[in-house]
């Protein structure tokens, strides 16, 4: 999968945004960043800490932990060796994590 196909995918997802975040793209929904692009070929997801951990321990050559200071931040996963299926869902419950519960009901990415 592209970052180009990555994106095509976020800004599908219902008030999504692509905004820049400290020189790199961030994706976003009401304000709240939920992915990041570090580079051409990893993408960061904003999920919640034991998903990070789930995901990382699943697909060890695909994902890395990223820490802020001593927090567990979110997910890097690079583009070039993570399943297609992977990507697409740790994008989906990214957004999911930050996306207010009205979008939540009215919209049904997987539907």
């Amino acid at each position: 999968m592209t970052i180009k196909e990555v994106r095509r995918l976020a800004l599908d997802l219902a008030e999504t945004e692509e905004l820049d975040h400290h020189g790199m793209p961030s994706w976003r929904v009401r304000g709240k960043i939920f992915a990041t692009v570090p580079d051409a070929d990893h993408v960061r997801f904003m999920v919640e800490q034991d998903d990070i951990r789930a995901v990382v321990a699943q697909y060890p050559d695909a994902c890395e932990e990223v820490r802020w200071g001593s927090r567990l931040a979110c997910v890097a996963v690079d583009l070039r060796s993570a399943p297609r299926s992977l990507v697409r869902e740790d994008l989906l419950d990214a957004w999911r994590s930050k996306a207010p519960r009205r979008i939540l009901r009215d919209f049904d990415p997987v539907g």
